[in-house]
């Protein structure tokens, strides 16, 4: 079994992948940088054994991160769980998408698999969008090249802000979706606000990031916590996949596993 692990600013997410290639399971844990090797060993040896799989069972591991502080505690505790092979990825690994940025080391490995499972869903020009504390949008022309995007804050993000810097607004959860765009009290306009105010910025930016592909109906496919109630609310379609980074990964793998 392949394990794929994704260390995001959020959450850790991880699945499982049988020798067809097929997803066996999916699940997250919180990124909590204060965790030691031992904590995160026992979080996950107890998630795998809550889906029915064993760490003798895992052959090969694969790892994205975005977080440094947390990447060399999962190695550890990887390999304390198994005796697998863990690739990372990071340069020296093909991915099959060539990179048009200015340094693209600074690209997270996250939204690279994002891209690469993308392209394996649909034919491009088209554009990814990763919802995690940030939101990102990257744009691929026509001949699967990343050639850049835009990144603002997340709903979540946006959202613990104006209710940290303000006195007198309540919590609210852009889960929720608003009973109309027109609120009536400080809450259902905070929900409107965060919902549809994220949804319009979504669709302005997908239609701007389109123009520059000179691509006007390139696909948006997107994951991580993109909640239903803003997907719904753009005017623009949005294909959400939630294991899209860790279908890149496998993908990654799948192209590099001679090296590992």
């Amino acid at each position: 079994m392949l394990l794929a692990l994704n260390i995001g600013n959020t959450h850790i997410t991880f699945g499982g992948y049988g020798p067809e290639g097929k997803l066996a399971f999916f699940s997250r844990l919180y990124a909590d940088t204060s965790l030691s090797a031992d904590e995160l060993t026992y979080k996950l040896v107890n998630m795998l054994a809550l889906y029915g799989a064993h760490p003798h069972e895992i052959t090969d591991v694969i790892l994205a991160s975005v977080v440094p502080a947390l990447t060399p505690r999962l190695r550890e505790a990887l390999g304390k769980m198994c005796e697998a092979r863990v690739m990372e990825v990071g340069p020296g690994l093909k991915s099959g998408v060539r990179l048009r940025l200015d340094d693209p080391a600074q690209l997270g490995g996250e939204l690279l698999c994002a891209a690469v499972g993308a392209l394996r869903l649909a034919a491009p020009p088209l554009l990814v969008l990763h919802m995690d504390t940030a939101a990102t949008l990257l744009a691929v022309d026509a001949a699967g090249s990343l050639l850049g995007g835009a990144i603002l804050p997340g709903p979540q993000l946006s959202l613990a802000a104006l209710v940290q810097n303000t006195a007198q607004l309540p919590q609210a959860a852009a889960e929720n979706t608003p009973k109309s765009v027109l609120g009536t009290n400080t809450a259902a306009c905070l929900q409107s606000g965060i919902v549809y105010g994220t949804a319009a910025a979504l669709d302005g930016m997908v239609r701007r990031l389109r123009a520059a592909l000179a691509a006007p109906d390139a696909p948006v496919i997107a994951t991580g916590s993109l909640p239903a109630s803003i997907r719904d609310a753009c005017e623009v379609p949005i294909r959400y996949e939630e294991t899209l980074v860790l279908d890149g990964l496998h993908a990654i793998w799948r192209k590099n596993r001679k090296k590992a």
